[in-house]
């Protein structure tokens, strides 16, 4: 599993962009860069849909005052999925959605989690990651999936402020 001073695997997401879809790399998104990156177990899920993405919603001008350059979503559902979701919860624009429909990303990382027996296939752990440069430098992984005790905006602030 991906951990503190890891460089982050190359990848490549789905995004929705003004003309379609688009793909971005980890690259495009890290290289030179600080970045705030959240992944859930899914898309309009209630925990996520209600608690996480509201969170780094809400605190947005807060995170880019602390330094971060952007702010993104990573899920395990198609690029129209996490488009119809960045309009359905206000994010569009300030939060960056990352489609990884195969879970790619996910098993790079070891951040896979196999909901298959609920229906869901292959899907993320929920986490929060700050990145500089590509390189891992703080990690928080929930133990229950269904909780935002570690991985919310609050604890990406309180980190990117040392506390």
């Amino acid at each position: 599993m991906i951990k503190v001073g890891d460089k982050l695997p190359e990848a490549t997401f789905l995004v929705m962009g003004e003309d379609g879809k688009e793909q971005r790399t980890v690259s495009d998104l890290c290289a030179g860069r600080k970045v705030v990156i959240f992944g859930v177990p899914g898309a309009f899920t209630p925990t996520c849909h209600l608690n996480h993405l509201p969170g780094y919603i809400n605190s947005i001008d807060g995170l880019h005052a602390l330094g971060v350059d952007e702010v993104a979503v990573v899920a395990a559902n198609d690029v129209y999925v996490m488009d119809a979701w960045s309009k359905a919860s206000g994010g569009k624009g300030q939060i960056t959605f990352l489609a990884d429909g195969n879970a790619d990303f996910a098993k790079a990382t070891g951040l896979d989690l196999d909901a298959t027996a609920g229906g869901m296939g292959i899907r993320f752990q929920r986490f929060s990651m700050i990145v500089d440069n590509g390189t891992v430098t703080h990690f928080n992984l929930e133990e229950n999936p269904g909780e935002v005790e570690k991985s919310g905006a609050t604890g990406i602030i309180a980190q990117l402020k040392g506390e």
